[in-house]
């Protein structure tokens, strides 16, 4: 299996970071520090980070500032969101639920939803790519 980093950019000019191989640590309370000390979190009401990309699975760390939102939109795979900091209001057309530190929300492919931070959160969203297209069964 070929390692995959991401390349050097504005926002983070330290260079490559292992984003994919057979084996990636990712040390979750290094990357909320990094991504709080970012001009990005301090100029606007979020940040990201991608920790983990391939083919078939991505995870993202999220961090809002309270109030912010992430306007409704669709996933193109299974996504689980599970609270790290903080508390986020996720919604979908048919139900709302409010999830806190330790929480963990799964939702299926293609349903539309929204997240808003009842106060400063940090979440990891994992998503997933559909079997069949990433050829694994």
């Amino acid at each position: 299996m070929k390692e995959k980093y991401t390349d050097s950019t504005l926002q983070r000019p330290e260079g490559e970071r292992l984003i994919d191989g057979m084996h990636v640590t990712i040390d979750l309370p290094v990357v909320i520090k990094k991504i709080r000390l970012e001009s990005t979190w301090q100029e606007s009401d979020r940040n990201a980070i991608t920790v983990f990309k391939n083919s078939s699975l991505r995870i993202v760390l999220i961090a809002l500032h309270k109030a912010a939102e992430m306007t409704k939109h669709i996933a193109k795979g299974t996504i689980c969101v599970q609270v790290l900091e903080g508390r986020i209001q996720f919604k979908t057309g048919l139900q709302s639920v409010e999830l806190n530190k330790g929480q963990i929300l799964t939702l299926h492919e293609g349903v539309p939803h929204s997240v808003l931070a009842i106060k400063e959160s940090v979440f990891l969203l994992t998503l997933t790519a559909k079997l069949e297209e990433s050829g694994i069964y």
